[in-house]
């Protein structure tokens, strides 16, 4: 990843007049005494920065001396600027790689569309995550990205719901849905995913593998996660959702499944109560789990056994408060 680093000081010193080693320290995230090691390090690579002591002193490049980046239009270059560096992308381990080529685009574009890239910027973002859930601890995912790139072994401990296993997988790719990080990898031949929060401990194993020939990581995901939505047995479970039930909705089951209810759901009455059908697990206690979660602003219309399951559960939730 240093290298990556001096790349991307080289371009933000290009970019800029001067600058402080504080000033880059911050730009590229690192402490200033790597900063300082940075700076010499350019040195010793022949790159011609020239340090300048005193009160409006700092590190800048010889006048005159520059790289450039060729290929780009300048819709692609103020698209790559105003990008910045994701928050997925620095969980991988490639923030420092966006910051080069971030630092590359700036240096290189002409000062209006270096501005219109900040309006961009500042008016676009990206969130993956629903709301109402916490980032999952990924500890182990850059070490992950690293072995899939290499295509190299790995010996992971993975938690299931009663115990850890251990097992030797072929690392393929990483899928982020939804703000949940998944291992696609090949065990015993066969592929399977694997949730990268529960993963405990990795280790990198000498052996390389072969990828699949024709492998496509999109259209193997794309198909797996349609067999795993057919996997789930759902009935129609029709509810009255009040106001308050109807915005909490997309945050307790799946966002698409909530959205293309409440689309569908029919005028809402005087006081915003409305009727809306509901596709639900198959188990109605666990349907009844789902809902409850909405309080009083539900009403369970039916089927009668979801129905049942949700009055009892809310019957000795109650008694246990008296």
């Amino acid at each position: 990843m240093r290298a990556e680093r001096l790349v991307a000081l080289v371009f933000t010193l290009q970019s800029r007049r001067n600058a402080t080693i504080a000033e880059l320290a911050e730009s590229l995230g690192v402490s200033e005494r790597t900063m300082h090691r940075d700076v010499a390090a350019l040195r010793d690579l022949g790159v011609p920065v020239w340090t300048e002591a005193g009160r409006n002193g700092g590190i800048r490049l010889v006048d005159g001396w520059r790289t450039r980046i060729d290929g780009l239009t300048s819709r692609e270059a103020v698209a790559l600027f105003a990008m910045g560096a994701p928050r997925a992308l620095a969980e991988l381990g490639l923030g420092t790689a966006v910051s080069a080529a971030h630092a590359k685009v700036s240096a290189t574009l002409p000062a209006p569309l270096r501005e219109q890239a900040q309006h961009i910027s500042e008016r676009f973002h990206l969130d993956a995550p629903a709301w109402f859930r916490r980032s999952e601890e990924t500890e182990h995912l850059a070490g992950m990205a690293r072995a899939v790139w290499e295509q190299r072994r790995l010996r992971v401990s993975y938690r299931r719901s009663d115990r850890t296993v251990e097992r030797e997988l072929d690392p393929l790719g990483l899928v982020l849905k939804a703000g949940v990080w998944y291992l696609v990898a090949r065990a015993d031949g066969n592929l399977r995913t694997y949730r990268v929060s529960r993963v405990t401990g990795t280790e990198e194993l000498d052996d390389h593998f072969e990828r699949p020939a024709g492998f496509d990581l999109a259209g193997w995901w794309e198909h797996s996660s349609a067999q795993f939505e057919k996997s789930l047995q759902r009935v129609p479970v029709r509810v009255r959702l009040g106001p308050f039930g109807a915005r909490s909705l997309p945050a307790l089951i799946d966002t698409d499944l909530a959205v293309s209810a409440l689309d569908n759901a029919g005028p809402p009455d005087t006081e915003g109560w409305r009727e809306v059908e509901l596709p639900l697990e198959e188990d109605s206690q666990i349907a009844a789990g789902q809902l409850l979660a909405l309080g009083t602003d539900v009403e369970v219309i039916g089927p009668p056994a979801v129905r049942a399951a949700f009055a009892d559960t809310a019957r000795r939730m109650a008694d246990r408060h008296r």
